[in-house]
């Protein structure tokens, strides 16, 4: 029987390298954030795809956690992936907890298609922590006169982080714990927000129900899909296994 990728005509992707850095630091950015800096002679297999939101799928074992990649030096040979850490809940918050210069960091990737467009009117972002480092780095893309809003949520003020953006980007930090209990917080600060004139271009990411919240407001205000880049990176109550395994369920899909 002929697969799919045997079929005449049909381009078979090659597959991503593996790339293993070497830990060079790492930093508490928050009592639920650590930042993790790895380079070394790897640093040559990797290959910077140019988008903002660039992810990695980082390997643990035998387990596979998919991570946003906060930022990349190309003189320093370095990459840096900020872990969400609660505890010795899970496998990656716990290892990036635990590392120290010297351990090694091995992933495939990147991939991701989300770029700030230079073109739109204005930006909306939202997202929990586990998007952060996303929106960090989308913000710190943006062009000097870029307008727009960041609705920001996290559990308390200790979770608030100092991010660069424009002038005209608004920081909006919004505190409520646990995370993910209230899946309609970011939602109703878009609905109560005053919507702007223009195209708006929209990055949110964050809990699961919490994007289907906010992808049913966008809906209200007829925002075009091409111009918005949303998805869930978790959801309340599950584990990241049975996270991953729902999003071939209906449950886990988010309705475009």
């Amino acid at each position: 029987m002929t697969t799919p990728a045997e079929r005449p005509g049909r381009t078979q992707r090659p597959p991503r390298p593996v790339v293993t850095l070497e830990v060079q630091s790492t930093q508490r950015l928050t009592p639920h954030l650590v930042r993790v800096v790895a380079g070394g002679p790897g640093f040559a297999d990797f290959t910077d795809n140019g988008k903002t939101d660039k992810y990695v799928k980082i390997r643990f074992g035998e387990v596979t956690r998919t991570y946003t990649v906060r930022g990349v030096d190309p003189e320093a040979g370095t990459l840096t992936i900020d872990f969400v850490v609660h505890g010795d809940e899970g496998v990656a918050g716990p290892w990036a907890a635990a590392a120290r210069p010297g351990d090694t960091l091995t992933f495939v990737g990147p991939g991701g298609a989300y770029s700030p467009d230079p073109d739109a009117d204005w930006h909306l972002f939202a997202g929990d922590a586990s998007a952060l480092p996303a929106i960090g780095a989308a913000l710190e893309a943006l062009p000097g006169d870029a307008k727009g809003v960041a609705h920001l949520l996290v559990e308390d003020e200790t979770e608030v982080l100092e991010l660069a953006a424009p002038a005209g980007v608004e920081l909006r930090w919004l505190c409520h714990a646990p995370a993910g209990s209230d899946p309609g917080l970011l939602a109703a600060a878009l609905t109560a927000d005053p919507w702007r004139d223009g195209r708006v271009q929209v990055f949110a990411h964050g809990e699961r129900e919490s994007m289907k919240a906010i992808r049913a407001v966008l809906k209200d205000r007829q925002v075009p899909r091409q111009d918005i880049s949303l998805s869930g990176y978790w959801a309340l109550g599950r584990t990241e296994d049975r996270f991953q395994a729902e999003k071939r369920e209906p449950i886990g899909q988010i309705p475009d």
